[in-house]
């Protein structure tokens, strides 16, 4: 962790040194002082453009607008349910449809902070690009990357990116003591030919996340969920007691991606192959099982009492148990666009393995050898095992101008593991059909997908679970949904300028598999009184009154707390902001404040030995809200803004509960710088 931390230390200094040096220089310019390279002439080209056939770019993105937002800081910027700390394990907040078929290894409580390959950024510039940014809060939460790239050549460039994401201790502790540390490393090159009938896109990333889990409040019998402010709340924070001494969590991943095409003939027929191979390894580690001093009793993890495959199943002292899931996907199809037609057909075979460890039977103690799984003697597990899989794909869609557009699209997997699958036998697939006319459009989408393969199974200490046959398909059936989807946006120049989007959906979802109170997966059955069903709403409306900017949005969910989900009624985001020019145009300023709003709910407990949310009934999330305001300001090409967060605590309450027994952050001060260089 040292290590880490000073190479973030001496990249920042660097950073900051070269910044000084060039801060007259952030733009070349020629002897007439007309500007050369800068932001207008610098584009970023993503895979998913050059899988249209266009590698036309699209500008770097300058503004303020998100840049004091937190959950803008990580890579998936949708609103989550975390461990109250950055870059703590998080679980998506609303509903979000599956498109994932056939084999996943099913560790997503990390996902967060990862950067997908297909998603990384070239950049097209005429001159050496880099830039790096720096976000630090008063508790100890921290965000950094620094990026260089450049243009070897006209149609060649090369890059290398560095990027940490941290947060210390907040609870149990009053010195400085980190608790979560994400870094990721991203090497990347593009390649075009002169003529453009040729493109290469290539990354490597290799992304290492460490955490210090601390099992959540541990109450006192004195403390009171009913107790909003005091000594007898669970808001106290560095006074507060935890269960774990704590457990590591290791999640690492490493990710070779390469995307190449070719133009067969013209623009309307263009070949492609796609290699991504991938492995992640987890691993949970607790030396010292909490145990109650006076009885002896295991806490925080489950008890065999309560659920049989639960307790300490191997080891009575600790718990170490590791898996490593390996993939290599190889893709290969057809695309083509016109002004009024585009296709993409593809076809995609998956190799995969799967292998755990774990401490081995009939022993105890800290840092005993590990063993594989279904492989050690006397233990009968499931071993180690292989899967290969073909899946069919392709999106067709028809525009006519801005007025009308239809757009079908879908995948199959028609071969799983020597099984022929035929749909509605277990056939896994998402079919989605769109179509829009104006501002309005509809769109539908139906999806059937197997379980994780650790849904399927799980072999550690504090855990144990097999539901599988014995050709590894899975005992749980499919889970499928139906999702109808309505979406309303348009502009309203009247009095101001106004932006309304408006959508409302309907989910069916039969046979779910989740995580049960016990944290072991179950699945509800396809029945139509075990169906979930979900009323999405959402609306959010933008306008802009002279210099002062309203943004507000708000998703209503229906249904989300049943058996299986968890779900908030409703999440609102109200962001309210003055922004204008200063200094004679040198300077350009936004101020203001948003504040954002969570209903009560049954939130999913966290279980971190198998790194998985769980659903539970004990505890309520009650409703709160969290106001923040700021000051961000952007000269030439530096930007930098100032933030007071939770402003409002301390109005009614001293905190807030983002998952059950884990507080969310008190009220803090946070800074951020972001430079670019264009020399």
């Amino acid at each position: 962790m040292v290590s880490f931390k000073n190479a973030t230390r001496w990249l920042l200094l660097l950073a900051l040194t070269l910044g000084a040096a060039r801060a007259s220089q952030a733009q070349i310019v020629d002897d007439s002082t007309k500007v050369l390279y800068g932001p207008k002439t610098t584009r970023v080209i993503y895979e998913a453009e050059v899988r249209r056939d266009s590698v036309g770019g699209t500008p770097i993105d300058t503004s303020l607008t998100h840049w004091p937002q937190a959950r803008f800081w990580a890579h998936d910027t949708t609103f989550q349910q975390d461990l109250g700390v950055l870059a703590s394990a998080s679980r998506p907040l609303l509903y979000q449809a599956n498109y994932q078929l056939g084999t996943r290894f099913g560790r997503n409580a990390f996902d967060r902070n990862t950067r997908d390959a297909s998603a990384v950024p070239y950049y097209d510039s005429r001159s050496p690009y880099s830039f790096f940014r720096y976000v630090q809060g008063s508790i100890g939460e921290q965000v950094f990357e620094i990026n260089y790239s450049r243009s070897l050549k006209k149609n060649f460039s090369v890059g290398i990116d560095y990027e940490r994401i941290a947060g210390n201790q907040v609870l149990a502790v009053n010195t400085l003591q980190w608790q979560t540390e994400h870094n990721n490393f991203t090497l990347y090159g593009r390649y075009q030919t002169e003529d453009g009938r040729y493109h290469l896109l290539a990354n490597y990333s290799a992304s290492r996340q460490r955490t210090r889990e601390l099992g959540g409040i541990w109450p006192t019998a004195n403390e009171s969920l009913s107790t909003l402010k005091g000594d007898n709340s669970f808001f106290k924070y560095d006074r507060e007691r935890v269960y774990l001494a704590p457990g590591i969590n290791i999640d690492d991943r490493d990710q070779v991606h390469l995307f190449q095409s070719y133009r067969l003939l013209q623009k309307g027929f263009t070949a492609y192959h796609v290699l991504d191979l991938r492995r992640q390894y987890n691993g949970y580690t607790d030396n010292a099982l909490p145990r109650d001093p006076s009885t002896g009793v295991l806490l925080f993890y489950p008890q065999a009492t309560a659920y049989p495959n639960s307790g300490t199943l191997r080891n009575t002292i600790a718990t170490d148990d590791r898996a490593t899931y390996r993939q290599i996907d190889n893709t290969f199809g057809l695309l083509g666009r016109t002004a009024r037609v585009e296709y993409n057909v593809y076809g995609r075979y998956r190799n995969a393995w799967l292998e755990q460890l774990t401490t081995p039977l009939g022993r105890s103690g800290a840092g005993l050898r590990l063993v594989t799984v279904g492989r050690a003697p006397a233990d009968t597990a499931v071993a180690p095992h292989y899967f290969g899989q073909l899946f069919v794909g392709g999106t067709a869609s028809f525009n006519y101008r801005e007025i009308y557009a239809v757009e079908v699209a879908g995948e199959y997997l028609p071969y799983d593991n020597g099984t022929v699958k035929v749909p509605g036998a277990g056939g896994e697939y998402w079919l989605r059909g769109r179509i829009r006319t104006g501002p309005l459009s509809a769109e539908l989408l139906l999806n059937s997908y197997s379980p994780t393969l650790t849904q399927r199974v799980f072999i550690g200490n504090n855990y144990a679970w097999s539901n599988l046959k014995d050709d590894w398909q899975s005992t749980f059936g499919n889970t499928t949904t139906q999702q109808l989807t309505v979406h309303f946006k348009q502009r309203l120049p009247v009095l101001a300028e106004h932006s309304l989007e408006l959508s409302g959906s309907a989910v069916r979802i039969a046979g779910l598999v989740f995580y049960n109170q016990f944290g072991v997966p179950e699945q509800l059955s396809s029945s139509i009184t075990d169906s979930k069903l979900l009323l999405i709403g959402f609306a959010r409306h933008r306008v802009r009154v002279g210099n002062v900017f309203f943004d507000n949005q708000a998703t209503y969910t229906r249904g989300g707390d049943g058996e299986g989900l968890r779900i908030p009624a409703l999440v609102t985001e109200s962001r309210v902001y003055y922004q204008r020019r200063i200094f004679g145009q040198a300077l350009f300023a936004q101020v203001g404040g948003d504040v954002y709003y969570q209903s009560s709910f049954r939130g999913y407990g966290y279980a971190p030995s198998t790194q998985q949310f769980y659903v539970q009934d004990r505890f309520t999330i009650a409703n709160y809200a969290v106001a923040n305001v700021f000051l961000a300001a952007d000269i030439s090409s530096a930007s930098v803004f100032l933030k007071v967060a939770y402003l409002n605590q301390g109005l009614g309450r001293d905190g807030y509960f983002t998952t059950p027994y884990y507080t969310g952050y008190p009220r803090r001060f946070q800074f951020g710088v972001r430079w670019r260089f264009f020399d």
